[in-house]
């Protein structure tokens, strides 16, 4: 059975699965990782579902590390 994006307990190590989504309970985990600025926009959704493995935890790391960047 895959992740439920919905209601399963999201941590770092959780892992994007084909399945994954962008749901209330990925934005809570988010927002509680990132800070009250985050938001989802089309190039960090695209990248998120690239098909490269990634787990929870490394999405955190390049949405802080573009906005960041944006700071600088």
């Amino acid at each position: 059975m895959d992740f439920d994006w919905h209601s399963d307990p999201i941590t770092r190590a959780t892992p994007v699965t084909r399945h994954y989504k962008n749901t209330q309970n990925v934005r809570r985990f988010m927002l509680e990782h990132c800070g009250p600025g985050f938001k989802f926009d089309r190039p960090f959704m695209a990248w998120i579902r690239n098909d490269v493995p990634k787990t929870l935890g490394d999405v955190v790391d390049e949405w802080r590390r573009r906005h960041e960047e944006a700071r600088a």
